[in-house]
């Protein structure tokens, strides 16, 4: 039986108005006490107290983009949680991974998701990729007072711009400035070791399997050097989570496949504990 709705009455006229196709335009016109950046900040020096995210990484590959991130989420000096998927698919054609606080990065990232909703049911169309970076930059910006008080939140994005038929990813820092990556990058504190990883691993044109390869190495040399990023946890079943953006959409690796090159890069490990070494070509 469908639901009685007789009784709620009309839709309040801004709901009917008609304006811009952002929603976070909406919120700040109509319920600006919604939006993250305009609530009271917390107190200086609490940011360890909230758990924190890291560490994420993204790769443009011959089909499109890459992005893959750990498992890890830490509270100060203590593991807060093993199995937190920091890799989310923001639209059909691209995908978000986060590092920094958690609960601010969470709220952005589902905020974003509705963003790209909302544009698309008003206008009919989809945002253009660029279009995209726009709106999470502005979206990272309203987030500074908090970012200053310790509670940051560094996306990483990765999407196929269905114009220029390729995989783009593009960084950020915390006021919002953003850079596209033409070959690979990281964020979150294990990043440097990550992309010092692929520094090595990484060649323009890899297919999905050398890419994704290459992406596990990497977080697994995040592993090895940083203690905010989780390494594979064969014995709790636990692996990087793997994300693939290509013309035919956004795709999330099973844990099987994952788990298949995560175990094939443990075995290899086992034998040479530095990892692969760069070929001299």
């Amino acid at each position: 039986m469908p639901a009685d709705v007789s009784e709620w009455g009309e839709l309040p006229a801004a709901f009917l108005a008609p304006g811009s196709p952002s929603f976070l335009d909406f919120l700040a016109e109509h319920a600006p006490e919604s939006l993250p950046g305009r609530r009271s900040l917390p107190e200086a020096g609490r940011a360890l107290e909230i758990p924190h995210g890291t560490t994420i990484v993204a790769a443009v590959y011959a089909e499109g983009a890459l992005i893959a991130g750990d498992r890890r989420l830490t509270q100060g000096n203590l593991i807060a949680h093993r199995d937190a998927d920091k890799v989310a698919r923001a639209d059909e054609f691209s995908a978000v991974g986060y590092s920094g606080a958690v609960g601010p990065a969470v709220e952005m990232l589902r905020l974003f998701q509705l963003e790209l909703e909302h544009y698309e049911k008003v206008e009919g169309t989809r945002l253009s990729l660029p279009g995209k970076v726009n709106r999470l930059s502005t979206m990272i910006r309203g987030n500074l007072g908090m970012a200053m008080q310790g509670l940051a939140v560094v996306p990483l994005f990765a999407g196929y711009d269905l114009a220029a038929e390729k995989g783009r990813i593009f960084s950020f820092d915390i006021t919002g400035g953003y850079h596209e990556e033409y070959e690979f990058d990281g964020t979150g504190s294990g990043s440097p070791f990550a992309k010092a990883a692929l520094k090595k691993l990484y060649r323009p044109g890899m297919s999905e399997d050398e890419v994704v390869t290459a992406a596990v190495q990497a977080l697994y040399d995040a592993a090895d050097e940083d203690t905010a990023t989780g390494g594979p946890d064969l014995t709790r079943r636990v692996f990087p989570l793997v994300a693939l953006i290509t013309e035919s959409g956004y795709r999330e690796l099973s844990e099987e496949e994952v788990s298949r090159k995560a175990r094939a890069v443990v075995d290899q490990r086992l034998r040479r504990p530095d990892g692969p070494v760069a070929s001299a070509g």
